[in-house]
């Protein structure tokens, strides 16, 4: 089979653009966020996670991983929550009052002071995502948000800032699970004695 010498090349560019963007990272917000998850976990609090789209499905695979992954025993994880993954819920929430609100209106029935919420999102500029971190604010839950291009309007008002400036949604996408399979080992490592 004659093999496509673009494609080898292509393939090539998208590893090396990926790399460039993690060997220019800075991790302090990383490490921010893995102390304050290890600290929900120990005080038995919840962490609230979201996004559209593909950032939907991360959220939604990685609340899996914090619940279970990290322990790797019953009842051991985090208390995560994909705030993506009832349908039933989003689309009653949408239809009813608007997009927009889907994450802010399950926060505010579920979230409580000193929970966390992780906003996964490639703009940052996603109304429903605002919404969701200024109810996480009125509330007292502290946020964080994975975000590539410019980081958007969420940058400025999210408690802490994860950004990869990558103008490349996939690249974005594929940081959000990197940024997750990177808490969760780290979680894993320093489980609590239970």
């Amino acid at each position: 089979m004659k093999t496509n010498p673009n494609i080898k090349d292509f393939f090539e560019g998208y590893s090396k653009k990926l790399q460039e963007v993690l060997q220019e990272s800075d991790w302090s917000p990383i490490e921010q966020l893995a102390n304050d998850m290890q600290k929900c976990w120990n005080e038995g609090r919840h962490i609230f996670l979201c996004g559209n789209g593909g950032s939907a499905g991360n959220a939604i695979h990685l609340a899996n991983d914090f619940i279970y992954g990290i322990a790797k025993k019953t009842g051991g994880g985090i208390k995560a929550i994909s705030l993506s993954d009832n349908s039933a819920v989003i689309t009653c929430l949408a239809n009813d009052i608007g997009y927009d609100y889907i994450y802010s209106e399950q926060l505010a029935v579920q979230a409580e002071k000193g929970d966390l919420l992780i906003v996964l999102s490639g703009s940052g500029n996603s109304l429903n995502i605002l919404h969701a971190v200024e109810q996480a604010k009125k509330m007292q839950v502290k946020s964080f948000a994975v975000l590539g291009y410019s980081g958007g309007k969420c940058k400025e008002i999210v408690d802490v800032p994860i950004h990869f400036p990558v103008n490349d949604m996939q690249i974005a996408e594929d940081l959000q699970i990197i940024v997750g399979h990177m808490l969760m080992q780290w979680l894993y490592k320093n489980r609590p004695k239970r």
